[in-house]
């Protein structure tokens, strides 16, 4: 079986809190959509594509996970494991070869240390929104290792359409 890709992606830019909103609530500000449409035509260009795609029910994750459908040839899974500090429980619940997972800070750089280092850590690397980590290897504490990790403005710059 070959190794697992592990596309770890943060939301994109989402909207101020309003006073009485819930932060579940917050959705993509105009902007952050029309960045996040650059992000996926560079990872289009770097001829990424996903089996599955978990995302955090938060509706800046959901609508995240929306934009992202064109590089998507399964299925999205809702899990609540993204929308909390990493643990056991969403490691067990990921399947698939070329796997996105759609998440918040600091959560996601948790996980991405824990993967990587086999230890959760307070000094984790913190993703961009719009950013992406990529992850090869078993999905366990300590098995992966850092294939890629692409900020959003590189990742907007590959997506723009080439002049002739």
């Amino acid at each position: 079986m070959p190794p697992m890709k592990l596309y770890l992606i943060r939301h994109a830019i989402a909207e101020e809190i309003l006073p009485g909103q819930a932060d579940d609530a917050r959705p993509l500000s105009a902007k952050g959509i029309q960045r996040f449409k650059g992000v996926v035509r560079g990872l289009e260009e770097l001829g990424i594509g996903f089996d599955r795609l978990y995302h955090s029910p938060k509706l800046r994750a959901v609508q995240t996970a929306e934009l992202l459908v064109p590089l998507l040839e399964g299925e999205t899974v809702v899990t609540p494991y993204l929308a909390a500090e990493p643990g056991l429980e969403l490691l067990s619940s990921i399947a698939g070869e070329s796997v996105a997972l759609v998440g918040h800070e600091p959560w996601l750089g948790q996980l991405c240390t824990w993967l990587l280092t086999g230890r959760v850590s307070d000094s984790s690397f913190a993703l961009k929104k719009g950013g992406v980590a990529l992850l090869e290897g078993p999905i366990e504490p300590g098995g992966m290792k850092l294939v890629g990790l692409w900020p959003p403005s590189l990742l907007r710059r590959l997506g723009k359409p080439r002049s002739c």
